[in-house]
């Protein structure tokens, strides 16, 4: 397949260094030219995306959030409508339902099908093809995608024939995620305090019961002290908010949720939105007067 790919960041380069590994030709797109020197030098497409357009098979999607999502595919320089008919649209960004389900429309009208795909699984698994990916789309889209969904995930949950219901999908799991990275933050500094090293926090409890995926993966961050950005601090106002504003249009309180979100924005605060999300540690371990490996804060 002719494959282009709209945002090379941590997890779409990861893409698609995948969708090459398959096979496919990738046609790559990011604000940032070096990524697209990377991946033109690693075997993908020496064309500009913009030209290839009207020979694509599939666009995937992977830009930080709605509006740069809006503007690739609609907006002065969209893409969308330079895609041919049956071309198939997968947006892999973290968006609200009602969100997609504009997309979606908006993609019929131009003949071009539409999968709501967002993503999970992080850069590591995004580089090896071993995404989870929350789906839902026509069975037309399903199948236009196919090849590209297999190089890029290990598993796919096939949510339904109306886009959105990925979407809302993916904020139930953000809601999961950033709670848990919050807690582990929480808990590793609070271990602190009552005289446990981190090093011995994460011998423990991983084997115990109290242990999730992402204290697993975020606390040796905290350990180390190296907080380079896998998933950035940023990231969890965008997504948290989205997941507190589909709650409050449902009448639906999420304190546990909305807590979590509070430390992120404080993390951001104090300059650290572009490290690693662990590094919200760094919120309690200065409220609390603590200096966490390696960090001298």
């Amino acid at each position: 397949m002719k494959i282009g790919v709209v945002g090379l960041g941590s997890m779409g380069y990861g893409i698609a260094a995948s969708l090459l590994r398959s096979g496919h030709e990738v046609f790559g797109a990011d604000v940032n030219p070096d990524a697209i020197k990377r991946l033109r030098a690693e075997g993908g497409s020496n064309e500009d995306i913009a030209a290839a357009a009207p020979r694509l098979d599939a666009l995937v999607v992977v830009v930080l959030n709605a509006a740069q999502a809006e503007d690739v595919l609609f907006g002065k320089e969209g893409l969308v409508g330079w895609l041919p008919a049956d071309a198939v649209v997968m947006l892999c960004v973290t968006v609200a339902p009602d969100f997609a389900r504009s997309v979606a429309q908006k993609c019929a009208e131009n003949e071009v099908h539409f999968l709501d795909a967002p993503i999970s699984g992080g850069s590591v698994k995004a580089a090896q093809g071993k995404l989870s990916i929350m789906a839902s789309g026509t069975p037309e889209a399903f199948t236009r995608a196919r090849p590209a969904l297999d190089a890029m995930a290990e598993t796919v949950f096939e949510l339904g024939d109306t886009a959105g219901a990925g979407s809302a999908m993916k904020a139930v799991n953000q809601m999961l995620a950033g709670v848990h990275i919050a807690a582990m933050a929480e808990a590793i500094t609070f271990g602190m305090t009552q005289g446990i090293d981190p090093e011995t926090f994460i011998k423990v409890i991983p084997r115990c019961a109290g242990t999730s995926w992402m204290l697993e993966n975020r606390a040796p961050h905290v350990v180390s002290g190296d907080f380079t950005a896998h998933s950035a601090i940023d990231i969890w106002p965008k997504d948290l908010g989205i997941v507190l504003d589909a709650a409050r249009a449902s009448k639906f309180a999420a304190p546990i949720t909305a807590a979590a979100l509070q430390q992120f924005l404080a993390a951001s605060g104090m300059g650290l939105g572009r490290e690693d999300d662990a590094a919200v540690a760094k919120v309690y371990a200065r409220n609390a007067g603590l200096t966490l490996p390696g960090t001298g804060n």
